[in-house]
């Protein structure tokens, strides 16, 4: 792989991504209300265990977090009829904040591969805003309609993730428990090995998910399609991948002393009443930069997956006729 591949996939795929920018606010407010409805069931969850022992909510809330997960845990495992309440709101909750998503994911990566197919060579230089804007390919209507048409197969998608997330957890937990006699150098082990193996899997959904919508296929045959590009472009994809990580680690890395100086400022009289305006407006830049930066890599993985179905279509022989057969 040359760096002109990489330079010119990365390139594109933020164009594309800034080219249609509202998909971005779209996916930025659909995260932000899925962790808010995820919350929602939580702090119910202490408000319960408060009730259920006799307690403050307010006395639980001020606890340390491992002693506040430790004390609802118990108290939970104790009522069974509230943990059962408890599970029951969280599993409505991620299945229906889960199915929402999954329904504007079909509409934002459709949206992409229109884009990043029709666009044209916007990454060559010169630059022009002009370029950038008429690449853009997001409508309200053709965004729902993609939207609708991509939920089924996003969301038995969505369902198998869902699967191997639970059965990666209860393997990581079982791991964990088994391991306990040998310390924590076995445990952190375990913890890299099972961030790595879910860092693959994402980026297989993510895969998925992208050839779906550019061959308007089904989830096995997109699967399959995924597996020959990553044989053939493994590298390409790792770089994009890497380079795409390493920007998001810095972003994290400034976001964490971002919020750090913030809560500095909070102590400073007369300022500190700025901080919490300030630690909004840092949330909301945070996750645009986040979803921006995601986006941004659908972007580049469409031209690579592109690229690779431009050079099998070359490559492939045509079809064979029989010469002898003629019309009468």
């Amino acid at each position: 792989m040359t760096q002109s591949t990489l330079k010119v996939a990365l390139k594109r795929g933020a164009l594309v991504a800034a080219a249609n920018w509202p998909v971005t606010l779209i996916q930025a407010s659909a995260d932000s209300l899925f962790k808010l409805l995820l919350a929602a069931p939580l702090i119910g969850g202490v408000f319960l265990v408060a009730l259920a022992v006799g307690s403050e909510p307010l006395a639980l809330i001020v606890l340390d977090s491992r002693e506040m997960l430790a004390t609802v845990a118990a108290a939970l495992v104790a009522q069974p009829i509230v943990l059962a309440a408890f599970l029951l709101a969280i599993g409505v909750v991620a299945v229906g904040g889960s199915l929402f998503v999954f329904l504007l994911k079909g509409g934002t990566v459709a949206t992409l591969v229109r884009s990043e197919r029709e666009a044209g060579p916007i990454e060559e230089p010169p630059l022009h805003a002009s370029a950038v804007a008429r690449a853009s390919r997001f409508s309200v209507d053709a965004y729902v309609a993609s939207a609708w048409t991509l939920f089924p197969r996003y969301a038995r998608l969505g369902f198998i993730l869902m699967a191997v997330y639970l059965l990666s957890a209860l393997a990581y937990l079982a791991v964990v428990r088994t391991n306990a006699a040998s310390g924590w150098g076995a445990t952190a082990a375990t913890t890299v090995v099972f961030a790595l193996w879910i860092t693959i899997v994402n980026l297989l959904y993510l895969l998925v998910q992208i050839v779906i919508a550019a061959e308007d296929c089904g989830v096995a045959a997109a699967a399959r399609r995924v597996a020959a590009f990553l044989r053939h472009q493994h590298r390409h994809v790792a770089a994009v991948f890497a380079l795409v990580l390493a920007i998001v680690i810095a972003a994290t890395g400034a976001s964490v002393l971002a919020t750090a100086a913030l809560g500095l400022v909070a102590f400073v009289p007369f300022f500190g009443l700025a901080a919490l305006p300030l630690q909004l407006l840092a949330w909301l830049l945070r996750g645009l930069v986040f979803q921006y930066l995601g986006l941004a890599s659908v972007g580049a993985y469409l031209k690579l997956y592109r690229a690779f179905t431009d050079a099998q279509q070359r490559v492939r022989p045509a079809p064979a006729y029989d010469h002898a057969w003629r019309p009468t």
